[in-house]
């Protein structure tokens, strides 16, 4: 109980006066010069949204420059809130103000260049009408580029929607989750606070574990939203400097405590495992773009998940199938 309720690394998040009319859903959209997306991200809410009794639907933005409120007015009107933050927090900073800010007994936070398929609030709020134990529900994502083309589908956990058995040590081996397909409960952060200020990637997967620790978690097979992969998002930007496998690393270590205490080191193991190989991959694929640099940043990074022989090896082989061009740069 000690590791939820110290909040040194993260904000509480209010409760809300017991007697207020609140909605069922909020939808809270926090974007950050992600403009020229955000028209479909509201689009694919708008049309499937019930009135605003029944979900908040609002616009958080970090300080943009690229005028994200002009898209609001045009798709939104009236039925879409603006909330525009006086100096840029950060992403981090960002979220927190979404979820103070959220008026609906569940939150939906929905970057502004990620988007659902119909039907999204129905289904998971099935899940969460189901089983009021239930702290969060989530679904399978449709990963798809800067262009809305459809890469490839996350591959099911289950076959059939309800409770994800054993969630938080399935959760902590990989990250299966995109904030894009989970909604939580107000009530479930209002109890174990905001995300992790320490994490500029990964705070995501820090959190829904931490949720799966203490809540039942919701699955649903259908794969109803759909997360843009772009060199401009959060993650991109930190793979050239390893940042995202850093911050990956930093995250395993947090909520290792929060697994049990019986399987936390060999789960946490293999999570590092996993995600060495990953790195590896990314760092393969930045050396064939001649990015030696960032192959190196990869290639250090996954070392540090996983120092071990076989991560040697891994490291050799990419190398030498290279001809060694991270070592003889152009």
């Amino acid at each position: 109980m000690t590791a939820f309720r110290n909040f040194e690394n993260r904000d509480p998040v209010p409760s809300l006066p017991q007697a207020a009319v609140r909605p069922k859903w909020s939808v809270m959209i926090p974007v950050y010069n992600s403009a020229r997306f955000l028209a479909s991200t509201l689009q694919s809410v708008l049309a499937q949204a019930p009135d605003p009794a029944h979900m908040q639907i609002e616009v958080v933005d970090d300080c943009s420059s690229d005028d994200p409120q002009k898209v609001v007015n045009e798709i939104g009107g009236r039925r879409v809130g603006f909330f525009r933050q006086p100096q840029n927090l950060g992403h981090i900073g960002n979220f927190h103000t979404c979820l103070n800010r959220a008026q609906g007994e569940l939150v939906h936070l929905l970057h502004g260049d990620d988007a659902v398929r119909p039907e999204f609030y129905e289904w998971l709020g099935r899940g969460f009408d189901a089983d009021p134990r239930v702290g969060a529900a989530f679904c399978r994502t449709v990963f798809m580029d800067a262009h809305g083309q459809e890469l490839s589908i996350e591959p099911a956990m289950q076959s059939i929607s309800g409770r994800l058995e054993n969630a938080v040590v399935r959760l902590a081996l990989e990250q299966r989750i995109m904030t894009p397909s989970i909604a939580v409960r107000r009530a479930v952060y209002e109890e174990l606070g905001g995300f992790d200020r320490r994490l500029k990637c990964s705070e995501d997967w820090e959190m829904w574990i931490r949720i799966a620790s203490r809540f039942p978690v919701w699955y649903e097979p259908r794969a109803l939203a759909l997360y843009r992969m772009h060199p401009q998002s959060n993650t991109g930007r930190h793979i050239r400097t390893a940042g995202d496998m850093a911050y990956t690393r930093m995250a395993i270590d947090i909520f290792k405590s929060y697994l049990p205490s019986e399987l936390a080191d060999d789960v946490a193991a293999s999570a590092r495992r996993t995600y060495s190989q990953s790195a590896l991959e990314t760092g393969r694929r930045l050396l064939g773009s001649g990015d030696w640099a960032g192959c190196l940043a990869q290639m250090s990074e996954a070392f540090q998940l996983d120092p071990s022989l076989k991560t040697i090896g891994r490291m050799l082989r990419l190398v030498a199938k290279q001809g060694g061009e991270i070592v003889r740069p152009n």
